[in-house]
């Protein structure tokens, strides 16, 4: 048997290598102890050493010249700490993909779905300065998002705008842009056969918010949409206490702009001291006027409630 002769195997990442049978000098030896390591085995070629770390006992596998040269890394050791980053930042560190293992993991998400992430990234999250988001359930969501409001979802936008996707009308097909958050708030038409907001059918609205100061205001106005306009629109953050009081259908925008004027002229007519100024909702409610004191909202609901049984809508 040669010197060079293979005479067992080294099992190394999963990988079995063969042993040579090759002598190993000391200053290998002693390079490795300074390093963290113990020298097993040479393995594979003659310029492969087979390394055990000192610190978790794991079997690594590095180049003669490296271990001369610089510190070896212990990818055992690399993969522990990834996975408690990954912990904290609420994922399962799975291992390194396989395309760029020096940059990027395979994780398992809270959801159950993997998904491939920079470590960076991941670092970042655990450090909470970002998110990890699913892309599989955030495609999800977007999919209901669409559904909810009578589109399909088609893709990415075309002009790679990064708020836009490409969305297909359900009622007649056409296909179109359209920001995301438009989408969520159902704040848009389709250009092919919707309604500008003078012809399409309006509600006119009674709304009431809570100031941080303790004060309770309403506010009257016209919306196709209510709801959106109070979450999507006026609502100036998440905590604000807030809802919708009453809403009346108008045949279309232009009669609701119409009749929404005359209420403000009674309104400001019976009470102007009911105007609210502007600088005391400006940082929680996201418009410039038409909102009045708490002691107008019974006068604003008899008025719809007098409007809707006249049938003047």
């Amino acid at each position: 048997m040669t010197m060079n002769t293979p005479i067992r195997t080294l099992m190394i990442a999963g990988v079995s290598h063969p042993v040579l049978n090759m002598p190993l000098t000391d200053s290998w030896t002693e390079a490795a102890l300074a390093r963290g390591f113990n020298i097993v085995a040479r393995v594979r070629d003659r310029f492969h050493l087979a390394l055990q770390c000192r610190a978790c006992g794991e079997l690594g596998m590095t180049k003669q010249f490296t271990l001369r040269t610089s510190q070896p890394l212990c990818h055992a050791c690399i993969d522990a700490e990834r996975a408690g980053i990954a912990e904290a930042a609420g994922v399962r560190f799975l291992g390194r993909c396989e395309e760029r293992p020096s940059h990027y993991g395979i994780y398992r998400a809270g959801c159950g779905h993997e998904i491939r992430r920079q470590f960076e990234i991941v670092g970042r999250a655990a450090a909470g300065k970002t998110g990890l988001r699913c892309e599989i359930c955030h495609t999800a969501k977007e999919v209901a998002e669409a559904e909810a409001n009578g589109w399909e979802l088609l893709g990415r936008d075309p002009r790679k705008d990064a708020s836009y996707r490409l969305y297909r009308h359900r009622a007649c097909g056409h296909q179109q842009r359209v920001a995301r958050a438009n989408m969520q708030s159902n704040r848009f038409n389709c250009a092919q056969c919707g309604e500008g907001w003078s012809a399409a059918a309006s509600y006119i609205y009674a709304m009431k918010f809570e100031l941080p100061d303790g004060d309770s205001v309403v506010k009257l106005g016209f919306s196709r949409d209510p709801e959106s306009r109070l979450h999507y629109q006026l609502k100036g953050g998440s905590g604000l206490p807030c809802k919708i009081l009453r809403t009346l259908a108008i045949s279309n925008g232009h009669l609701a702009l119409q009749i929404e004027k005359r209420m403000h002229a009674k309104l400001r007519a019976h009470d102007p001291a009911a105007v609210i100024p502007p600088e005391r909702y400006r940082k929680t409610i996201r418009v410039r006027s038409e909102i009045y004191h708490a002691r107008l909202e019974q006068v604003i609901l008899r008025m719809l409630a007098a409007m809707e049984q006249s049938g003047r809508t």
